[in-house]
């Protein structure tokens, strides 16, 4: 299972073939992937010197309040499903991930967090970061993606519908704040019927 609007012909998908576009160079085991049609860089995440960054974006624009640990845990376990959008030397999106096995066995990701700069919003820039984490998830053999919003962030509900996640459940007053959340599911690989 792809992505919708990732496959291409040949078996390549659109993303591949896309990122292939964009001047891919590869620097200190890192992905940089630019795209020239909005003047973003992309680069998974390097190491604590840049943590601050994400901090900034997270704080700014999710409900929940983080710790210092809960940002390390996710990133010196899982840097490689950290990835930062830069538009001229500033940090404007960011994403955090991990991935494990879940109590079924399955190997399981894990959107834990996304933000994007509200003045970069509307530009594809969340879309594409989801997508580069799920594409390194993918190359892993991951199963499925979860992740938990807001009923009420109407933008991450389209994004990631779009993107093909699926709604699983409604988590009663699962935020701080008392909002609800859904559960929703990217599932890659078909789910057992177990």
């Amino acid at each position: 299972f792809r992505i919708p609007g990732m496959e291409a012909s040949g078996g390549e998908t659109k993303e591949k073939a896309e990122i292939a576009k964009e001047k891919e160079k590869k620097t200190d085991n890192k992905t940089v992937v630019k795209n020239s049609k909005n003047d973003i860089t992309y680069t998974q995440y390097k190491g604590e010197h840049q943590l601050h960054h994400i901090q900034r974006l997270i704080e700014k624009d999710l409900s929940e309040p983080y710790s210092i640990y809960t940002y390390r845990y996710f990133l010196n376990n899982w840097p490689n499903l950290g990835w930062m959008a830069w538009c001229e030397g500033k940090c404007v999106g960011c994403i955090v991930c991990k991935l494990d096995r879940d109590q079924r066995g399955l190997n399981s990701g894990y959107i834990a967090m996304l933000a994007v700069e509200k003045t970069h919003r509307k530009k594809g820039i969340g879309s594409k970061l989801v997508k580069l984490a799920v594409n390194v998830m993918i190359e892993l053999k991951a199963d499925v993606v979860v992740l938990e919003t807001e009923i009420t962030n109407k933008g991450a509900l389209s994004l990631y519908g779009k993107l093909g996640f699926m709604r699983d459940k409604r988590l009663h007053k699962y935020y701080m704040n008392g909002v609800d959340a859904f559960r929703k599911k990217l599932w890659l690989t078909p789910p057992s019927t177990q």
